[in-house]
């Protein structure tokens, strides 16, 4: 029987738990201590590693998408992962019904690993525009895992290419911009806001470039609130203690708030 038989004829006998690998997601939760609330904790950041990989999915495409002034199309690959992120923001919530005590009876069984190491966690921030040096040292002993999060450090974020996408439609932005190093933290320049400035004062002439902004922010006010729910929920359970992967828990967390991946969006709500 050809290849293609053989495909068809799983396809027509293909059962639910077999087309989404139930096998293997649902025997995925192994208790290292045996204690009652280790399984949610488990499950609950399985459970937000997979919305991670559906936001990074759909950043991804929308950046490929602003590159080729696709906007529209990217619309609705980054209005998907603002609805993502109001399912992960809604986890911490189901986490916090974990007391301090309960979290302490298994807390040792995690050794050193830590959210801190979300590899995903650490790839969004990178199409977001954030990138610090020493988060790539954090997984130098998985060489195939280090190159992709080398390449997608040193890869334009999602505001890299929407001010290209600025520049393309005649706004007058820094040169230097257009081709900087990806690999540093955007800080904000004056052109990008000026031209912000001028999408915003004239709506229906710049219609596509507003609601490309006003996604942007959509993404970033779920992403901090996001932020700020991980770390209200790690005060409640911890307190200030260091994390298990030697963060020093809360105190980066709440220094994490005071970060801004779009300033010029931000700023321009003043200046109108």
């Amino acid at each position: 029987m050809t290849e293609k038989g053989i495909h068809t004829d799983f396809k027509d006998n293909m059962t639910y738990g077999e087309y989404l690998r139930l096998d293997k997601v649902l025997t995925s939760q192994e208790r290292l201590s045996g204690h009652h609330d280790e399984m949610l904790f488990i499950v609950i950041h399985q459970v937000s590693e997979l919305w991670m990989k559906l936001i990074l999915h759909e950043l991804n495409t929308a950046i490929e998408s602003i590159e080729r002034d696709e906007l529209p199309e990217a619309f609705k690959m980054l209005a998907r992962v603002s609805r993502v992120q109001t399912q992960i923001i809604q986890a911490w919530d189901v986490l916090a019904t974990m007391t301090p005590a309960e979290y302490m009876e298994f807390r040792d069984s995690l050794g050193r690993a830590s959210g801190f190491q979300s590899y995903q966690n650490r790839l969004i921030e990178f199409a977001l525009g954030y990138k610090q040096p020493h988060i790539l040292k954090i997984y130098e002993k998985d060489p195939e895992l280090a190159r992709e999060l080398t390449a997608a450090y040193h890869a334009p974020g999602i505001y890299d290419v929407s001010i290209r996408a600025l520049a393309r439609a005649g706004f007058s932005i820094n040169p230097e911009l257009l081709d900087r190093d990806y690999a540093v933290t955007y800080q904000g320049d004056a052109t990008v806001a000026d031209a912000w400035l001028q999408v915003y004062q004239d709506v229906d002439a710049h219609w596509d470039l507003y609601q490309l902004a006003e996604k942007l922010v959509d993404i970033e006010d779920c992403h901090q609130q996001w932020r700020f729910r991980h770390m209200k929920t790690v005060e409640r359970i911890i307190g200030f203690k260091p994390g298990t992967g030697g963060s020093s828990g809360v105190s980066y967390l709440k220094q994490m708030l005071e970060h801004q991946f779009f300033p010029e969006l931000w700023n321009v709500r003043t200046k109108l």
